[in-house]
């Protein structure tokens, strides 16, 4: 808990101070998604980082019913401050996206019963985090082009830019790899690999969310696909035209 009480404060301070200054020049519709960006950046490559540490500190010894360490602990707890953060913001500027509200929830969920409740299980949602985290940087590149775009035509050129690479990327880590492993990890506990280590009234509930949340990201990919290729489209009729 102590380390939550000490990321909490500074992610916050992160989205007060890209709000205020940051992003000071923007609407004020787009200021809040900027600077949400901005804590989600803040988030993401350190998540990544921490948790490949961690894993990597006893590789030989882990499976899905492994007992937390201390270093899982701290990336759990890191991890949770950002959800809070974020959440907040959610729930104070954005009450009506209710999608993003219940996916903060969803995974606070997770993470809170990984953490004090289960003490088990930090192997497989530290991997799922490295997966999700690993697209962090040219996701929050992506989003702030496109809150941008329609005021800056080079906000545009780097949106346009970054769509294909992107969207590659995205659909490789979060539409084969975390599928793969999360079918990996419910065979092992619907398999009853776990022994009752982690009670089923806990992992049942963790893949249900964590499916949930696969997806979604796979439908939300698959329309910026469709939203890609059909402008792709356009753009060589209107080439051709002229």
């Amino acid at each position: 808990m102590e380390w939550i009480l000490l990321f909490l404060p500074a992610f916050l301070s992160v989205y007060a101070l890209s709000r205020r200054f940051l992003f000071r020049s923007w609407s004020p519709d787009s200021r809040g998604e900027a600077s949400s960006c901005a804590m989600s950046l803040s988030h993401g490559t350190p998540a990544v980082l921490l948790a490949t540490r961690s894993l990597l500190l006893s590789p030989g010894t882990r499976s899905f019913c492994s007992p937390n360490s201390s270093p899982d602990d701290l990336v759990l707890e890191f991890s949770i401050a950002y959800f809070l953060s974020d959440l907040v913001h959610l729930i104070v500027f954005a009450p009506s996206d209710v999608l993003f509200i219940a996916h903060h929830l969803a995974t606070l969920f997770v993470f809170l019963t990984c953490r004090y409740l289960a003490h088990h299980g930090a192997y497989e949602l530290l991997v799922l985090l490295v997966m999700a985290e690993v697209t962090s940087v040219p996701q929050n590149a992506w989003t702030l082009a496109r809150i941008r775009r329609s005021e800056s035509t080079s906000a545009n050129k780097v949106y346009a830019r970054l769509c294909l690479p992107f969207y590659t990327f995205y659909s490789i880590v979060r539409g084969i790899l975390a599928p793969i492993f999360v079918f990996k990890m419910g065979a092992f506990y619907m398999g009853g690999g776990c022994g009752g280590v982690i009670s089923r009234w806990v992992w049942m509930p963790w893949l249900v969310v964590i499916g949930g949340a696969i997806g979604v990201s796979i439908l939300w990919v698959y329309n910026n696909w469709v939203e890609y290729v059909r402008g792709s489209g356009r753009k060589k009729r209107s080439e051709k035209e002229n």
